[in-house]
């Protein structure tokens, strides 16, 4: 098997010889694109426990926790891959994670 450079793919070949793979956007373009169909699992917000904190906004890698006027809004399920940190980040319990 070769590589689209032509060079041999064997064991020992080294990441140096390997064409890229694929495309490279730049940091932070996830937003441009819908990734939540990637979800398995979904985070419900329990608005009753929800005190508001924010501690799960710098939690979501996705960016998938809108913010406004100091409260933190329904997730944006276009952007949440369902990785669970919020769950985790939140002291009060006010996030579910349930099976999509």
């Amino acid at each position: 098997m070769k590589n689209k450079a032509g060079v041999p793919i064997t064991e020992d070949i080294s990441w140096r010889d390997i064409t890229p793979g694929g495309v490279v956007y730049e940091a932070g373009s996830a937003q441009h694109f819908r990734t939540g169909d990637w979800r398995s699992m979904k985070p419900v917000l329990l608005r009753d426990k929800c005190i508001d904190c924010l501690l799960c906004v710098p939690c979501c890698p996705d960016s998938a926790i809108p913010v406004k006027d100091g409260k933190r809004l329904d997730f944006d399920m276009d952007h949440c891959k369902g990785c669970g940190i919020c769950v985790k980040a939140c002291p009060f319990k006010a996030i579910e994670l349930i099976k999509e």
